[in-house]
């Protein structure tokens, strides 16, 4: 466990009791005597007996700082000791999880079972009274997930308000994935291959690709256009120009999402862009607070990216047209942000309420993953970027407005791809917490 992080035993307490509350409220929205959560199963490959890298049921992992054992299940019931059905199989081909230990331990029955199959003797014998969550390979014998709606559209709605020991994982997530990100900067310096900064990412963080909450998008020049590139090349382009890299880590079951760009010349024009787009990105991060509509930062997004489009001698047309015209969406063409927690995009971004209910994407904006409005405990991305993609640039050159657009000016800049800076934030009662960014000073303190 790294260290700088506060005790975990009343964080964790408290935790526990938050979700208690959460789990009673509804079940008895559901008409359910019983949770019964699934930590999930092996998926294995077509025609073949390989499985998948196992990803735990994050409504599992939830509960407690299980990540590795699947075929247990976890079950609650009002009023009682939540009980943990720990598979811990006899088995020499694999590595068995090791026996339940740590902070948590003392707050669950906990039963191990030798077999999958064994897990039907210790769960609620009434099935038709069990809110059962899992996906539908979790199945053993009866007992089927049934997930109902009322039951997931509570929890779901909730667990964007994280408790005190989410934000201590989460602030640790954060310190491991800076960690990663400060080596990778310096491989990019020292001219590594994306492959070369992805192993030295890895080798910095202590997580294997499995471990971190998503794949690494490590992207050098033109690379850094295409959003999601996971491809790697093995070796360095001739001229190195710019690097993109967006990567996270996990503590306990909770994610990190970090995104930086970098120059290799720093005094170059696209260095210029970049401290743009991160001055832009700190001062978004900063309204981050209790009450913002997160529809409304997304387009306030738009129109100060569009500025600095213009400043910069890209466009012509003002901000305001910029963004009326869709020429924003072309250079910033997915969403400011999204919630992070359990899960890297955490689940109801949309949720109208603890019933259901959606809140729409505004008009034009279909890649926006958040339109909450904050409250204290959310904990969000803001990850705005300016990118130069050949697919999206050519739908402008038969416009009107293509006359606004300085193309030389743009040539010159698609051989850098783009730029993303990424920070997770948590809101609370007043000015917001960034958790990256105090991971980012707290490691340079360390090393100054």
């Amino acid at each position: 466990m790294d260290t700088q992080h506060p005790d975990l035993h009343p964080l964790y307490a408290e935790h526990l009791a938050t979700l208690k509350q959460r789990a009673d409220a509804a079940l008895e929205r559901g008409g359910f005597d019983h949770l019964v959560v699934a930590s999930g199963q092996l998926h294995y490959q077509f025609l073949d007996d390989r499985d998948y890298p196992f990803c735990v049921n994050p409504q599992f992992k939830h509960w407690l700082p299980v990540t590795k054992a699947p075929g247990s299940w976890l079950v609650y019931t009002p009023g009682r000791r939540p009980q943990l059905v720990y598979l811990q199989p006899h088995d020499y081909w694999h590595v068995v999880p090791d026996a339940p230990a740590g902070y948590w331990v003392e707050h669950f029955d906990i039963v191990v079972i030798r077999t999958a199959d064994e897990a039907r003797a210790h769960l609620p014998a009434d099935r038709a009274r069990c809110a059962i969550i899992g996906e539908a390979n979790a199945a053993v014998g009866d007992i089927v997930p049934n997930n109902p709606d009322a039951v997931l559209a509570h929890l779901h709605y909730h667990r964007a308000f994280k408790t005190p020991y989410e934000l201590a994982m989460m602030r640790v997530a954060s310190r491991i994935a800076v960690r990663g990100h400060r080596v990778a900067e310096a491989a990019f310096r020292a001219g590594e291959s994306e492959f070369g900064i992805h192993v030295a990412y890895v080798r910095a963080t202590r997580q294997t690709d499995t471990e971190l909450p998503y794949t690494n998008i490590i992207g050098l020049n033109e690379h850094a256009a295409v959003l999601h590139y996971m491809h790697l090349d093995h070796a360095p382009p001739a001229h190195l120009r710019s690097f993109l890299i967006d990567a996270g880590a996990s503590f306990h079951g909770y994610a990190a999402d970090v995104t930086r760009t970098y120059a290799k010349d720093r005094s170059s024009a696209f260095q210029d862009l970049i401290d743009a787009v991160d001055a832009a990105q700190q001062d978004f991060c900063a309204r981050v607070r209790t009450g913002q509509d997160y529809r409304e930062l997304h387009l306030h997004a738009h129109l100060v990216l569009a500025g600095i489009l213009r400043e910069h001698g890209v466009i012509r047309l003002s901000a305001e047209a910029a963004v009326e015209t869709g020429v924003s969406s072309v250079f910033f063409p997915h969403g400011l942000g999204h919630g992070i927690g359990l899960q890297v995009h955490e689940v109801a971004g949309f949720a109208a309420g603890e019933n259901g209910g959606t809140i729409a994407r505004p008009e034009g904006h279909p890649y926006l993953r958040l339109t909450r409005t904050l409250e204290p405990g959310m904990v969000v991305t803001i990850e705005p970027g300016l990118y130069f993609i050949d697919m999206l640039l050519a739908t402008l050159k038969d416009k009107p407005v293509a006359r606004d657009i300085d193309w030389a000016r743009v040539d010159a800049l698609r051989p850098y791809g783009g730029i993303r800076i990424e920070d997770d934030v948590a809101c609370t009662t007043g000015a917001p917490e960034n958790l990256t960014r105090d991971a980012f000073a707290a490691a340079c303190a360390a090393v100054g």
